[in-house]
């Protein structure tokens, strides 16, 4: 049983918890243990998100067990205690039976293109079985699915989509069928139209989103995790790519100009924006307090980038998003608010997981 009293976010209000079996109570139980007893004042948020992750992922593919618990390790003493993993070539199901262990919510494994995705990543199809992968990646996921829109074409030397509208549609419809949501991968903007009037749940990255697609995102209730940490590698992607493929190297240098502007008007009409870190292939995991930090640099509000990565990423991905009574105990405690510098985020002082101080 543990106690600690502070200020509760979003509420801003100072509460006394009690953690009891796991779960947040407000009865007060003069057994507990005081976490906060020699902190001071402290702030409390409800456990982080990293909603766009690869746990079991490195630069070259699927990673062994003991890289696995170190990711999610990384990831959980950061603060992310709810992992949304967006497609690993690692079976991490194992994850599941450690209780110290973040929770995760797997979109099964990649789907792309034949050849045109990172090697060991994703299952390389072409469109016409699309919607079959679609259907067996929906029933190893926990409730979503996750295609590559696009990438670099060769015969272009530029991005260009990955998929026919035809399939877009089938295999968006495939994905709903199966009763999971989807979400794609996409840089550029051409594949971004059939995409969101198919009716994809999620963009990933959107730095190619204009006007006209925002206004269609906001229209169906489209969310974007922009992954901000992710583009700032855009500009070692186009030196990788300026010999062979210049036209690609010029149109990744112009979407990263403008990275701050499109995210930052998608913010500005109401796009659902999320936290990501893209942890797990060429990043490291455990970067969600930086994630969050940068979001804040896209037009966002302390408030709105700290929710887009802990009340709001919850209520998203269905779980408790505020510390009600007899919700399970997944939180973070931190020694100054949060909302005055984003940096304290980066320095928990006590984190608890499923009602025990794991760190």
């Amino acid at each position: 049983m543990l106690r600690l009293g502070g200020v509760v976010l979003p509420e801003g209000e100072y509460r006394e918890i009690f953690v009891v079996d796991g779960k947040v109570t407000y009865e007060p139980v003069s057994a507990a243990e005081d976490l906060t007893a020699d902190l001071g004042p402290v702030w409390i948020v409800p456990g982080l998100v990293d909603a766009h992750c690869h746990v079991g992922l490195d630069a070259d593919g699927a990673v062994d067990e003991q890289t696995q618990e170190r990711q999610a390790l990384d990831d959980r003493d950061g603060g992310a205690l709810l992992l949304r993993d967006c497609g690993s070539a690692a079976d991490t199901r194992w994850i599941d039976d450690r209780p110290d262990l973040p929770e995760i919510i797997r979109a099964g494994r990649h789907i792309a293109r034949t050849r045109r995705y990172i090697r060991n990543y994703a299952h390389e199809v072409e469109p016409e079985d699309l919607p079959a992968y679609v259907t067996q990646e929906a029933g190893r996921g926990d409730g979503w699915v996750k295609i590559v829109g696009d990438w670099i074409e060769r015969d272009v030397g530029d991005l260009a989509p990955s998929w026919p509208s035809d399939a877009v549609r089938l295999a968006v419809a495939a994905a709903h069928r199966s009763g999971v949501r989807m979400t794609a991968h996409v840089f550029g903007a051409a594949a971004l139209p059939d995409l969101i009037d198919a009716g994809i749940d999620c963009i990933e990255h959107g730095t190619g989103l204009s006007t006209n697609l925002i206004d269609a995102m906001v229209a169906r209730g489209t969310a974007l995790v922009p992954t901000t940490k992710q583009l700032e590698n855009f500009e070692s992607y186009a030196r990788a790519g300026e010999q062979r493929f210049p036209a690609y190297a010029k149109h990744i240098r112009a979407l990263y100009a403008r990275r701050r502007e499109t995210i930052g008007a998608a913010h500005d009409a109401g796009v659902p924006i999320f936290a990501g870190t893209d942890a797990g292939g060429v990043l490291p995991h455990g970067l969600i307090a930086a994630e969050i930090a940068e979001l804040a640099t896209y037009g966002l509000s302390t408030l709105e980038a700290l929710g887009a990565a802990s009340w709001r990423a919850l209520e998203w991905l269905g779980r408790p998003s505020r510390l009600d009574e007899g919700v399970p105990a997944n939180f973070c405690v931190y020694a100054a608010d949060p909302l005055a510098d984003l940096g304290v985020l980066a320095s928990p002082v006590r984190i608890v997981l499923r009602g025990r101080v794991v760190g």
